[in-house]
């Protein structure tokens, strides 16, 4: 079935329609971002009322942990998207949006940096080069794991600039693994499920987040590129632009299908991963009474979110005579996927929940 643009009379009359849908995005990421506002304004709000003491420097570590996780979506979803776009038939793969992921290698090497400077200062935010201790990296297992992730983030900014990108998925993957054992150590009861969980769910986060993303930029450079080419030679541009647009329909509903899979990961491991660390008879209460439950709380409420954006998105790509209106609410999901990473950074660097008998 060939798919093509709307008329100026489709267009005019499916106008109305269009706006109370977009309004009806707009407003339920207002209400999302109040709902969120307590954890994203940093610790403070989340600890107070709670007895909790944050770490020195949680508000720093929290920032950086949201710019590396962001950094790792970028190119994770990059490599994501153009795997996907390659399944395509008839996708302009000529056409692709310059690269973001030698940018985001360099915010996730800063932000990798950072964290080890706390770990060389005991996770103490140091104000002098005379306060970290780098050789002490090398002899804990906490700071074996920072310069990881920092050597990581170089390797995969020199492969993004390299003749083969593809290679960065390599230290992108060390990254995750990193991630994944920084969060569960030896101490901690099955500290190798723990990061099992982890490793999935940070996996599947980076492909979502990343991959949506990276799919909108390649339908609006798509959709530019289609549109140079009929303001250049208006004569025989119309069948290009017809498939330019199917494709990017075909993409983006190939991406909603995968996406369904990495949500139903996603929301698997995050309960499981939450009842690890909150047993099951002290959910309700630990989630208002302790800073961990409550930005817990905050993130579920912005998934849940998303999944409503996703949704609506997929119906639109079924049901609508415009298939690439689902670009409207996946605008607004990624909007919202981007306060989700800000809100795992958050998560990260707050005291963890007790462990009530």
């Amino acid at each position: 079935m060939t798919l093509i643009r709307p008329t100026a009379e489709t267009a005019g009359a499916s106008g109305p329609a269009r706006r109370p849908a977009a309004g009806r995005a707009v407003a339920l990421l207002v209400l999302v971002a109040v709902a969120a506002l307590i954890p994203l304004l940093g610790p403070r709000p989340a600890l107070d009322g709670t007895g909790e003491a944050a770490a020195p420097g949680v508000g720093g570590i929290a920032l950086l942990r949201a710019a590396l996780f962001a950094a790792l979506c970028v190119p994770v979803g990059e490599l994501f998207a153009a795997r996907l776009a390659r399944l395509v038939p008839g996708a302009p793969l000529e056409h692709a949006p310059r690269s973001w992921a030698p940018s985001a290698a360099a915010v996730g090497f800063v932000a990798a940096l950072g964290l080890a400077s706390m770990v060389a200062t005991g996770n103490l935010l140091p104000h002098h080069l005379s306060d970290m201790d780098v050789g002490g990296l090398y002899q804990s297992r906490d700071g074996k794991l920072a310069l990881l992730e920092v050597n990581a983030f170089l390797a995969a900014g020199l492969c993004a600039l390299s003749r083969r990108p593809a290679a960065q998925v390599w230290p992108l993957a060390a990254v995750v693994l990193a991630e994944a054992l920084r969060a569960h150590p030896a101490p901690e009861h099955g500290p190798l499920v723990g990061s099992g969980l982890t490793l999935v769910h940070v996996t599947c986060a980076a492909l979502w987040t990343g991959g949506l993303l990276h799919v909108l930029r390649m339908l609006r450079t798509w959709r530019a590129a289609s549109e140079a080419a009929e303001a250049a030679e208006p004569t025989g541009t119309a069948e290009t632009a017809a498939s330019a647009d199917a494709a990017g329909a075909a993409l983006l509903g190939l991406y909603a299908r995968v996406a369904a899979v990495l949500f139903a990961a996603l929301a698997a491991t995050g309960a499981w991963s939450a009842l690890r660390r909150m047993p099951p008879g002290t959910v309700l209460d630990q989630l208002t009474a302790t800073s961990y439950g409550r930005t817990l709380l905050a993130k579920l409420v912005l998934v849940a979110a998303v999944a409503v954006l996703a949704l609506l998105a997929r119906l639109r790509l079924r049901r609508a005579a415009d298939r690439l209106s689902a670009c409207v609410p996946a605008r607004a999901e990624v909007v919202a996927l981007g306060l989700v990473v800000a809100v795992s950074g958050l998560l990260t660097a707050l005291p963890l929940p007790i462990r009530w008998s």
